[in-house]
């Protein structure tokens, strides 16, 4: 008999998500400004996406690496020409309000393609950019953020382990960043961009 933890029902997923992103939701639209309503989602994420048994699969942490995750969203400066990172958890202080090139790694990927992108184990790809400052990560999602076929940003879900999302995490957080660019819009996101000191 194995000692590896069973692997997980996707389908179990979706409830829990809803009734997170319902709460999430409403704590969003009382939020004083767009940077701390997308918080509101980007703090469920972590929390809620990715197989829990991940790290104790062989090969999933490399040694001196433990199990963490983190979330945010990248969104484009007005300028066109960089993502910052914004409504960051788990990040490094240090990382806040991070810049990077518009076409850099995966995020750049997003930019390019307009599309979702799952990185189960980040070590198969050989473009992937260690982006954390910390860490490298093992597993990542990332979901774009598009109002009226406006590339606004994306959201950006990563952890330690590899494969600790699959498919039904990405789906989830697709959900998540289509509430998140509503909610961007409703609180003048591009304003609060556009007066972000350099």
């Amino acid at each position: 008999m194995s000692d590896e933890p069973p692997p997980r029902d996707p389908d179990a997923l979706w409830p829990a998500a809803l009734q997170a992103l319902a709460r999430a939701t409403r704590a969003a639209c009382m939020a004083p400004g767009p940077e701390e309503a997308l918080r509101e989602l980007t703090a469920v994420c972590p929390v809620l996406l990715g197989d829990t048994a991940a790290h104790v699969r062989p090969g999933a942490l490399k040694p001196g690496e433990r199990q963490f995750s983190v979330c945010g969203a990248f969104m484009v400066t007005p300028d066109g020409r960089e993502n910052i990172l914004l409504a960051d958890v788990g990040f490094p202080p240090e990382q806040r309000r991070l810049r990077i090139d518009i076409e850099l790694g995966h995020p750049g990927w997003v930019v390019r393609h307009r599309a979702p992108l799952i990185l189960a184990n980040t070590d198969l790809d050989p473009e992937f950019k260690q982006i954390l400052k910390t860490s490298r990560m093992g597993s990542a999602l990332y979901a774009p953020m598009i109002w009226k076929d406006e590339l606004l940003g994306q959201v950006v879900c990563a952890s330690q382990a590899r494969n600790t999302y699959a498919q039904a995490d990405l789906d989830v957080l697709v959900a998540f960043a289509e509430t998140a660019t509503a909610l961007w819009i409703a609180h003048d996101g591009p304003t609060f961009l556009r007066r972000l000191p350099r």
